[in-house]
């Protein structure tokens, strides 16, 4: 039996028929060249990472656990060194009692703003889970509730930044400008680190001592450039998104100019504390090893990304971005403008997982959404997506967000199972 006929046979077995996996080779085909820039990027990321632990010295002794108050944690400071050696910036804070890309936004935002400053977003409204931190809805503890002004200005219905209005928004009460790289559950592009330079030099060109601040998930290491590369004065992400590489079992980061980031480990922990305190628990090396391993790991999720919005679009259903279009996350939009296509897609990203693939996933009422949401994820962590995932609202326009995949081959299965679910329910009726 030859090679590819045990592939196509253990392709049967995992539910994939002779015509979806057929549709999905000649598929893959065409994106040979894209998939090489792909691994080009991942390699000069590599050596960033690399050289970033080299140049601190990290050593097995920096994976030894602390406990209690985890006063002179080496292994938590020389991560930090690293964290700020790769991203370019004055100072870092990576913490497992960061417990999430939310909760990491939300130290940053509250560890840099006072009663009576205002927070301006340049790039229309934030992701859902940051309205209630922020007070857009009202929620106990927001930031409105402690007396910070949020003011937004939308984007262009071409997806750009409305410079004029940008200008105008800006006062004598703006403190902190937050910018969002990723699309959240809006299919508008996602900004590109270039992009993102040209918005901050022209904040700062109106207020030179404005804060920027970057919420960088999904994004780090899909460009050779950061944020921090462009002028951002600090970076915001979960561990358990890119940087984590998949092993990080919880934790987020700050990254930037080292007046922001003490102000807000002084929020995480307390006044007169800040970072010398918070144990890592023994999960230092898990840290560290996932950072290694991150650029390769989203090389493999961008592939699959790509692939998703070659297979699909193919069908005639709009995709963000779209087949062609320059990467800047490893998100991908699908629009199925029905319930039933966004739930039988994560029904087949689900059954493609390594962990729960038995379980059938359903819409519900997520906290910190206005909407019922559905999510696909057997990951080896809770909620990790740089693992194989989607998840959308069930709401109009009915679109799902496809990220992650550890590796290439489990992206493109979870992408194939998704198309076979789909074909199943008769939401796809043709292949061509």
């Amino acid at each position: 039996m030859d090679t590819q006929t045990e592939m196509n046979q253990m392709y049967g077995q995992l539910g994939i028929s002779a015509q979806v996996l057929e549709y999905g080779r000649r598929v893959e085909e065409t994106l040979k060249e894209r998939f090489e820039a792909i691994d080009r990027t991942a390699e000069y990321n590599q050596m960033k990472v690399i050289k970033g632990m080299q140049d601190n010295r990290v050593s097995d002794i920096h994976f030894a656990a602390t406990t209690g108050y985890g006063y002179n944690d080496l292994g938590r400071d020389t991560l930090e060194d690293v964290y700020a050696s790769v991203f370019h910036g004055e100072s870092a804070l990576v913490r497992p009692q960061l417990i999430s890309g939310t909760h990491a936004l939300h130290v940053a935002l509250s560890g840099n703003l006072r009663p009576g400053d205002e927070l301006l977003s340049p790039v229309g409204k934030p992701y859902d889970t940051l309205e209630e931190v922020i007070g857009i809805r009202d929620s106990v503890g927001s930031l409105k509730e402690y007396g910070v002004v949020y003011r937004q200005v939308d984007l262009k219905p071409d997806g750009t930044f409305d410079y004029d209005n940008i200008a105008r928004a800006i006062n004598e009460r703006t403190k902190l400008v937050t910018i969002q790289r990723s699309k959240g559950y809006d299919p508008r592009p996602t900004f590109s680190v270039k992009q993102i330079g040209e918005l901050i030099a022209f904040v700062k060109q109106i207020k030179p001592e404005v804060i920027c601040m970057v919420d960088n998930c999904y994004g780090e290491f899909v460009e050779t450039i950061e944020p921090t590369d462009v002028g951002a004065d600090m970076i915001v992400g979960s561990l358990i998104k890119n940087p984590g590489g998949g092993l990080a079992p919880i934790g987020g980061y700050i990254v930037g100019r080292k007046d922001c980031v003490d102000r807000a480990s002084y929020r995480l922990s307390a006044p007169g504390l800040g970072k010398e305190v918070g144990a890592s628990l023994g999960i230092n090396q898990q840290l560290y090893q996932g950072l290694f391993l991150s650029p390769t790991v989203v090389a493999g999720a961008l592939k699959g990304a790509i692939f998703a919005a070659n297979v699909y679009e193919r069908l005639g259903f709009s995709v963000v971005p779209n087949s062609t279009e320059s990467r800047h996350d490893i998100i991908q939009a699908i629009t199925f403008g029905t319930p039933e296509g966004v739930i039988g897609f994560c029904k087949g990203i689900q059954a493609a997982a390594p962990v729960d693939s038995y379980v059938t996933p359903e819409p519900w009422d997520m906290p910190g959404y206005d909407s019922q949401v559905i999510m696909a994820a057997g990951a080896f962590v809770q909620g990790s997506s740089i693992e194989l995932s989607a998840d959308g609202p069930i709401k109009p326009p009915y679109a799902v967000y496809f990220q992650g995949g550890l590796t290439w081959y489990h992206a493109k299965l979870g992408i194939l199972k998704s198309l076979q679910e789909l074909v199943n329910d008769g939401v796809v009726k043709n292949l061509q």
